[in-house]
This record gives structure tokens, C-alpha cells and sequence, in this order.
């Protein structure tokens, strides 16, 4: 090996020595702030309650409860086998809800960090006949409702009549991922131009953020793809970008795009063979790459890179998609 090329792996070795040992620094810092994070397990303590202590029960939490329905109806749904059987499942996939717990007093520090006037809520769970439409309900700025039933595993029972698509993220470790998209959605400002490009990057943003705010978490979690799937969009980055520049869809105001490239779904839409390999929203993925690379090439703040437009951002861009193999 000449001179020239020990140097160079010499200089990326310190490099990447400086940048862990850094980014483990900031990582003991967030994680000694302290912080207390209530989480009141609803779910169980329904399924449980007796009917000589309901109306108390009922009092306490008066806002989980509709005026539709009758205290019998309720009381009934407290002795129903199947809601029995949803809760037994419950309670086997979070028996141990301690590292659930820990994941998600982790997520709040490093929103806290980057966000000092974040107000920490209590987190309520519930039951809500398996509503995959809304896994995460914010009940304004001091109650989140995590609809718990929504994370018991992808091959559970209760779940394969879903397409694999809506399956997938149905996991455990997906409430933290859900928690922070809540988040970052209210940080950052929903694009006022509506071009393929400004809602590939204001994905990108939410992405990012989880880069910040669950550093230990695998990028294909993050994206809510499997390890396979990622591991496709990166080997076929390129064929992917060139497509996007011939078909001029960066500036394009079509809205059929977010159903093709941004939304969740089977696969993404290019009207090509490669559809039923690929998966769905790849344009999440390119905007999260645009705005990583932004990020590291450009002497910003967090705060300005999330106020900063699509346009500014993708035209001091320094991406280059990998090559495919």
C-alpha cells in the first residue's frame, strides 16, 4: 500500500474516532437529563376494573369515555371474550413494558434537548379494536393516547387479514418511531408550495430528526421499511434519481405523485417493471438524503435547516445517488 493511501485511512480512521467519540458525549449528556415521563396503563386497569368500582373509574378518566354508550355497554365490553383475548395479547407482547418504557423516556430526553420548551405529557394506553388509522392520538399538549393494540407483531392473529404493507409496523418498536413522527411534524412547517420536491424534503426533515432523536435505532425502523427493502432502494439509488430528473418530477405540482412516491402503500408507482420489488414511499428516503446531505455540507443549525425551503436546500445540493449493482 503506497504512502499516499496509509495517510488517507490513517485521517478517516481519526476522523470517525472524533465523530463517535463526540456523538457518544452527546449521548451521555441527554441521556443524564432527568426527566419523569408518566405512563398510565389504561388498557390493563379497564379490563380489570370490578363494576362496584366502575362509576369512580369511569369519573377519573371521564374523557376516555363516550356519552354514546351506556355504563352496561361498557361493563359488557370489560367481559367480552374477545376483547379479553386482545388484552391476554397485550399483556404477553408487554410483559416486560420496562424497555418500552426506557425507549420512550429516551425519545422524549432527545426531543427535550433539541426542544427545551417541549412540555412532557402523560402517556395514556388504550384499546382501540385494533385501529391501525390512528396508532398515536395527541390529545393537545399534556395527553398522547397510544392505541397499544396497534404494536403486538406483524404475524399476530389478530392482523393477518391486513395486507403486509399495514402489517409491517405493526411491532413493538414502532411506537417510539410513531411518537417522534407526532413530533416532528408539529416542529416543522408543512411546505407552503406543494412540488414533489417540497414534500420529498419536508420528509426528509422528520427523517433527520429521528436520526437526532433515536440515534441508536436502525435507518430501515425509521423508515417503517424491512431491512430488505432499504437495502433494494439503496442498490438502485441511481436508477431511482435518474428516473425522477427525465421524468422532471422535482418541480412538479402533480398530486398523484404522493400516492406514487410519498404515502404508504404496497410498493412505489414508476409504471415500471421494478414496481412490485420496490417499496413504497421512496420518496421519503431521497428526502431524507438530500436533507442529510445539506446538513453536512452546509454550516447550519437545526433550526435553520428546518425553515430553510426545498428550493435553497436541493440547489446547494451535494448528493450523489450510489451507483447500482
Amino acid at each position: 500500500m503506497s504512502y499516499t493511501k496509509k495517510l488517507f485511512y490513517f485521517l478517516i480512521s481519526i476522523f470517525c474516532y472524533i465523530s463517535c467519540d463526540n456523538s457518544s458525549k452527546l449521548e451521555n449528556k441527554i441521556q443524564a437529563f432527568p426527566l419523569n415521563l408518566k405512563i398510565d396503563r389504561f388498557d390493563k386497569k379497564f379490563m380489570n376494573i370490578t363494576k362496584e368500582k366502575f362509576s369512580d373509574f369511569k369519573s377519573k378518566y371521564q374523557f376516555l369515555f363516550s356519552n354514546n354508550f351506556t355504563d352496561s355497554m361498557y361493563l359488557d365490553r370489560i367481559e367480552d371474550s374477545i376483547q379479553k383475548e386482545i388484552q391476554s395479547s397485550i399483556d404477553s407482547v408487554f410483559a416486560d413494558f420496562k424497555s418500552t418504557e426506557k425507549d420512550l423516556i429516551s425519545l422524549y430526553k432527545h426531543i427535550k434537548y433539541y426542544n427545551p420548551s417541549l412540555k412532557i405529557p402523560t402517556l395514556i394506553t388504550v384499546n382501540s379494536d385494533i385501529d391501525y388509522l390512528n396508532k398515536i392520538i395527541p390529545m393537545g399538549d399534556s395527553i398522547v393516547l397510544i392505541n397499544i393494540d396497534n404494536y403486538l407483531g406483524s404475524e399476530h392473529k389478530f392482523y393477518l387479514s391486513f395486507p403486509k404493507w399495514i402489517r409491517k409496523n405493526l411491532e413493538k418498536d414502532q411506537i417510539v418511531m410513531d411518537l417522534a413522527d407526532i413530533y416532528a411534524s408539529r416542529w416543522i412547517n408543512q411546505p407552503r408550495r406543494l412540488t414533489f420536491l417540497d414534500q420529498m424534503i419536508y420528509e426528509g426533515k422528520k427523517l433527520y430528526l429521528k436520526d437526532l432523536w433515536i440515534p441508536k435505532s436502525e435507518d430501515f425502523t425509521k423508515i417503517g421499511y424491512k431491512s430488505d427493502e432499504l437495502e433494494w432502494v439503496k442498490n438502485n439509488e441511481i436508477k431511482i434519481w435518474e428516473y425522477f430528473n427525465e421524468q422532471e418530477l422535482f418541480f412538479s405540482t402533480d398530486r398523484r405523485l404522493l400516492n406514487r412516491f410519498i404515502n404508504p402503500g404496497p410498493f412505489s408507482k414508476f409504471y415500471r417493471n421494478i414496481d412490485q420489488d420496490s417499496p413504497a414511499s421512496i420518496g421519503k428516503y431521497f428526502g431524507w438524503q438530500i436533507v442529510k446531505s445539506y446538513i453536512k455540507n452546509n454550516d447550519v443549525s437545526l433550526l435553520e435547516l428546518l425553515q430553510k425551503d426545498s428550493e435553497t436546500i436541493f440547489k446547494k445540493l451535494k448528493f450523489k445517488p450510489k451507483i447500482s449493482y
